[in-house]
């Protein structure tokens, strides 16, 4: 009976003395996407669709000049046109892989249309 008493209370301090989860980690579960206001872009200066931009999480993956995880803008530009720029919306919207390699973009389906359009449009005044 001492021998379980013993092994009870060693593993009752072993419960004890772990760390507490943190739950302001950071994890792999995505987030539902915030919906995007329209920006008064000619106050701030800037082209509506970069406006847009800078407020959502696109900066993360993307630059204007150079690889991240996705391609640069620059290099969108330089690929597509504007009659792209239906389906470049949908593409944000909706997400997808395959046409930049098999890392996934992530979907962003709380980004109204008409949002999605602006950003696609200041990324083709990019081109070269």
């Amino acid at each position: 009976m001492k021998k379980y008493i013993i092994v009870f209370a060693a593993l009752a301090l072993a419960a004890c003395s772990k760390k507490p989860i943190n739950t302001e980690a950071e994890s792999n579960v995505m987030l539902d996407e915030p919906v995007i206001k329209t920006v008064d872009s000619a106050s701030a200066g800037k082209h509506p669709g970069l406006a847009l931009i800078e407020g959502a999480d696109c900066l993360t993956c993307h630059k204007e000049d150079a690889r991240l995880v996705g391609p640069s803008y620059q290099e969108v530009a330089d690929k597509y046109t504007d009659g792209d720029l239906d389906m470049l919306a949908t593409k944000i919207i909706e997400g997808g892989k395959g046409n930049w390699g098999e890392i996934p973009m992530t979907p962003h389906a709380g980004m109204s249309r008409e949002n999605a359009k602006k950003m696609v449009e200041y990324i083709l005044t990019l081109k070269k």
